[in-house]
């Protein structure tokens, strides 16, 4: 069987090393050596360039304006005032467009040129964050319920999340040599236990849930943990295996999928039973057609009763039955609410996750500025949310009004007077620096939302809450086929018009219209929003309405109720 040029780079990259030292100190281009293009991802970067301006710069014998993205490693989101500053200071220096949150709970810096990489990537791990293992064929960035209401099982969850994320990272040594001037340690190339020498077939994506809320759609993981409480404590997690949001328009070969419940573990085997997942992928996973590289194709393609059946056995012990468990939401809850010890978490709106000072409102500033003012309030914390949002979290009720009055000032009030829908909504990046983009989509996502509102409040429904999701291309990162009415970029101006999701993050939408524009999205969306108004059920949700209206076929569902469980 072939295997695919990646394969090789990885394999011959010399523990992630490649050329990239030559090539960042090329003086004669702003991009770096093809191979090393693949190999910066594991180091947290990716080469982009300018797309608005690629064909001005083609016309006058430019190269493109290259430049790279930076994406933190910082599991579940949870950062301190100090490193936020520090991180801000970063964005300010070396970045443009702010800071960026994303659907994983880092962050991204956009906008940095080749000569700024290695300072930049200094100043990140002086604020004692790195960019290790955020992007590339590895596990990436665990994502970790931000929950605020549950504080004393939020701390047991993110500190099992944080032990597996480290556990999982990459053994490689050339991190510290090309980024932070470590010595070269001469003798036996490094030994990757885990991932091998050719490390995963294609990205890994874990998450942590805990019920109620599916904030980190845990279905649309590779791996997915769901806390099960007993008595407020951890008794365990519900695994899930073979989610997955990234897909190719009119390839039935891709598709989004769901993951599988197989079974239940203490708090204890977590580990265990990842690294037994992580290595069977690594072994079974396709390395010959990288587009069915992710495990969730690997298990489609075993069957889920023989992958299960090679996890335990790698693991050493059998799975539990699963446990019953219950989700009412995958959104974020916003404004103040008070935890379990008595301290105080305010959840913060922000757009399509970018804080930037702009005609919106300065929120950048203010958020340096909030962070400035928790830095003596003892435990207090800043939580990205994988919904793009941040949690201003573990304040004392004394800095409340503080709080209030800054994010107040500087537009990050948001969660006080905007709709449901657009508090929801999710955009990526997308054009102009996402290179896989076909459409827009974080720019796109203000305009649409102004034409979607006008929307439902023509037909009575401006606070009815409705996920919409917006995604420049297939591949899926704002897990747009989770979203009730989801976008999906085809081409410039036009779009996959998918519709039918729930709101738990537990049924996937379906294709409504394929290749269609603004006026046809409105439209049809006219046309569905009409029917719901007149026809739905009390507190019935929009996908819900038009699934059991057959409006749309009610795709794969997963649910574990108490009966099923205790079958």
């Amino acid at each position: 069987m072939a295997r695919h040029s990646v394969e090789d780079i990885k394999k011959n990259s010399r523990a992630l090393r490649g050329t990239l030292l030559e090539s960042l100190a090329d003086p004669l281009t702003g991009a770096l050596a093809e191979d090393d293009q693949t190999l910066i991802k594991y180091h947290g970067s990716y080469q982009q360039d300018d797309r608005d301006l690629r064909e001005e710069r083609r016309l006058q014998k430019l190269e493109p304006a290259y430049s790279f993205m930076i994406r933190t490693r910082t599991p579940g989101g949870v950062v301190t005032p100090s490193q936020w500053l520090k991180l801000d200071a970063v964005a300010s220096t070396h970045a443009e467009r702010g800071l960026r949150i994303t659907t994983r709970q880092a962050i991204q810096f956009h906008g940095v040129v080749k000569r700024d990489l290695k300072a930049t990537m200094q100043a990140i791990n002086a604020a004692l964050v790195d960019t290790l293992a955020a992007c590339g064929d590895v596990n990436r960035n665990v994502a970790i319920a931000a929950n605020p209401l549950q504080s004393d099982a939020h701390a047991c969850v993110y500190a099992t999340a944080a032990t597996l994320s480290g556990h999982l990272l990459p053994n490689t040594r050339a991190y510290h040599e090309i980024w932070l001037d470590g010595e070269r340690v001469a003798g036996t190339p490094e030994q990757e236990p885990i991932y091998g020498d050719t490390y995963l077939p294609r990205k890994f994506k874990i998450g942590f849930a805990i019920p109620p809320v599916n904030d980190v759609d845990v279905f649309a993981q590779d791996l997915g943990f769901i806390a099960i409480l007993e008595d407020g404590r951890v008794a365990g997690y519900n695994v899930s295996v073979g989610g997955g949001m990234g897909a190719t328009h009119g390839d039935p070969e891709t598709y989004p999928r769901l993951g599988d419940v197989i079974g239940f573990v203490t708090p204890q085997d977590v580990i265990a039973i990842a690294v037994a997942v992580v290595t069977t992928q690594r072994d079974w996973g396709n390395r010959a057609v990288r587009k069915r590289a992710r495990l969730k194709y690997t298990i489609d393609d075993r069957g889920l009763d023989a992958f299960r059946a090679e996890v335990e056995r790698r693991a050493g012990f059998a799975l539990g039955p699963a446990r019953a468990f219950a989700f009412d939401h995958n959104g974020d809850r916003f404004g103040w609410v008070e935890g379990h010890d008595g301290r105080w978490h305010l959840t913060l709106r922000v757009p399509s996750g970018r804080l930037q000072d702009g005609a919106a409102g300065a929120m950048q500033t203010g958020m340096r500025e909030i962070a400035r003012a928790l830095i003596d309030v003892d435990g207090a914390q800043l939580r990205l949310t994988p919904n793009q949002n941040l949690v201003v979290a573990n304040v004392d009720a004394a800095s409340r009004d503080r709080i209030d009055a800054l994010a107040s000032a500087h537009g990050l009030a948001l969660h006080r007077e905007a709709s449901p829908s657009r508090l929801a909504a999710l955009a990526c990046v997308a054009l102009p620096t996402c290179g896989l983009a076909m459409a827009e989509a974080e720019r796109y996502l203000p305009a649409f939302l102004d034409i979607f509102e006008e929307l439902l409040a023509r037909h009575g429904l401006r606070d009815t809450p409705i996920h919409l999701r917006l995604s420049g291309c297939p591949n899926g990162c704002s897990r747009p086929y989770l979203g009730e009415i989801a976008l999906v970029g085809k081409a410039p101006g036009r779009y996959a018009l998918r519709v039918g999701a729930d709101h738990r993050g537990q049924r996937l939408n379906a294709l409504l219209r394929e290749n269609v524009d603004e006026a046809g999205i409105v439209e049809a969306l006219d046309r569905l929003l009409a029917r719901y108004a007149g026809e739905r059920l009390p507190a019935e949700r929009f996908g819900d309405f038009l699934v059991r209206t057959g409006i749309v076929a009610a795709p794969r569902r997963i649910d574990i109720t108490l009966e099923e469980a205790a079958a």
